[in-house]
């Protein structure tokens, strides 16, 4: 058979599988077998279980379940119901002002959770009913929101890049601190185009609260103090090297284990409520990685990735071409499937390729997660607008409307990285020089 037709039956079959409710982990696994069994010699049930145990029993993997679990517990903690309190008297004097708490909350909590749709539901918990109490525009609200909250995905610990770097075989401590200039970067074009809008339309902003001192504020924020120091704690062992990113994620847990019990909000039934979130969220993940790494295997001893990546040599495609066609290929995937299962399903298949075109697998990951970030929000599979809806009761199209201009943001950060690459690579290579 030619590559086009066992293509063509693998997609089929992959299509077929998922539309009978299996789930993503299982069907990439019944995929990888009947590749296996049809076109290849190798038994399939040995090739299996040795790849499965080998993804599964990788020591760099023990840091997802880690910040998994750091991100949970302190969703359980007061830190959405403080964070409102200690943001606003901040932002009060911006164009938009109090819009400024989305963006700024999802970047705060984007350094705890590493997941985009617990940032969205957290930090949507606090701000769409205070802000829609006082008078802020429906649309400004939930787009600002959805877009911020793709920020879990890019500021680190991010799940996303920790997947990234164990399919790709790329340090997840440079990934990390890669993603940090990045994540300002897409924050600032958030609060830019907030206060442009704002500028924009002056009248539909509500009156300012009473004015605070610097001394007020102060006061007002001084819970989110333990929370960023927590942040500070996790990225700077990784950044000077003290901790590899597996040792962070433990002082992290800790850490937020400490804050919580501090806080007052850590007893018996949140710390299990935290420990299962976390295990029920990791075996999810799990499962879908060991189904992708089988499925890598069978890819391989079929030649399919080879024919693909030869075949894209072949196209004669410049760097510039090569990086719209892949953003182009991941936005049209992201409305298929979530980010995990995009990122392990093209790694094996597309690194030789990106190698071949020489682009830094640093900055290639980087890429890929701010284009997963815009598959938050691409119907009908975005994650982060269902989340949206299921908080407000709007209809998908609306949301998906509100957050276009969130969408273009998206893509303009995508264009800045690939004109100026050092946004995304000087941290890493300050890191590596020390």
């Amino acid at each position: 058979m030619s590559d086009l037709a066992i293509t063509g039956l693998l997609v089929l079959s992959l299509f077929l599988i998922l539309g009978s409710g299996v789930w993503i982990g299982l069907t990439l696994s019944g995929v990888a077998w009947i590749g296996m069994q049809l076109f290849s010699s190798r038994p399939a049930g040995d090739a299996m279980a040795v790849t499965i145990w080998g993804s599964a029993s990788s020591w760099t993997l023990t840091a997802l379940p880690l910040f998994i679990w750091m991100g949970e517990i302190l969703f359980r903690t007061r830190l959405s119901q403080d964070m409102f309190k200690g943001l606003a008297p901040w932002v009060q004097a911006l164009p938009g002002r109090l819009l400024h708490t989305n963006v700024v909350g999802c970047t705060i909590f984007a350094a705890v959770s590493g997941s985009s749709a617990a940032t969205c539901a957290t930090i949507g918990k606090m701000t769409l009913p205070e802000l829609t109490r006082r008078g802020y525009p429906e649309h400004m609200v939930v787009g600002t929101l959805a877009g911020a909250s793709t920020l879990g995905l890019l500021i680190p610990p991010s799940i996303i890049m920790i997947v990234y770097g164990v399919s790709a075989e790329v340090s997840i401590s440079q990934l990390f601190i890669a993603g940090v200039l990045p994540g300002i970067l897409l924050a600032a074009l958030f609060s830019g185009y907030i206060m442009l809008w704002a500028l924009r339309h002056p009248d539909r902003i509500p009156a300012a609260d009473v004015r605070m001192s610097f001394m007020q504020k102060l006061a007002e924020s001084r819970s989110l103090i333990p929370v960023v120091v927590l942040i500070a704690a996790v990225l700077g062992s990784i950044y000077t090297g003290f901790a590899t990113a597996t040792e962070a994620a433990a002082v992290g847990v800790v850490g937020s284990l400490v804050l919580s019990a501090v806080q007052g909000s850590m007893n018996w039934n949140t710390f299990k409520a935290s420990l299962m979130g976390a295990t029920r969220l990791y075996c999810m993940i799990a499962l879908i990685l060991a189904g992708a790494a089988f499925l890598t295997l069978s890819m391989g001893y079929i030649g399919l990735p080879r024919h693909l990546a030869e075949w894209i040599a072949s196209l004669g495609l410049n760097k510039a071409q090569l990086i719209a066609a892949l953003a182009v290929f991941f936005i049209i995937l992201g409305c298929f499937l979530d980010g995990i299962s995009m990122v392990v399903l093209t790694m094996g298949v597309l690194m030789p390729t990106v190698q071949a075109a020489g682009i830094d697998p640093i900055w290639f990951g980087i890429f890929i997660v701010l284009v997963v970030e815009m598959a938050q929000i691409t119907p009908p599979v975005g994650f982060n607008l269902f989340v949206l809806q299921g908080m407000t009761g709007r209809q998908l199209p609306w949301i998906a409307k509100v957050t276009m201009p969130m969408f273009l943001l998206m893509c303009t950060a995508v264009a800045l990285i690939y004109v100026f690459p050092g946004i995304v690579t000087w941290l890493p290579q300050q890191m590596s020089a020390r």
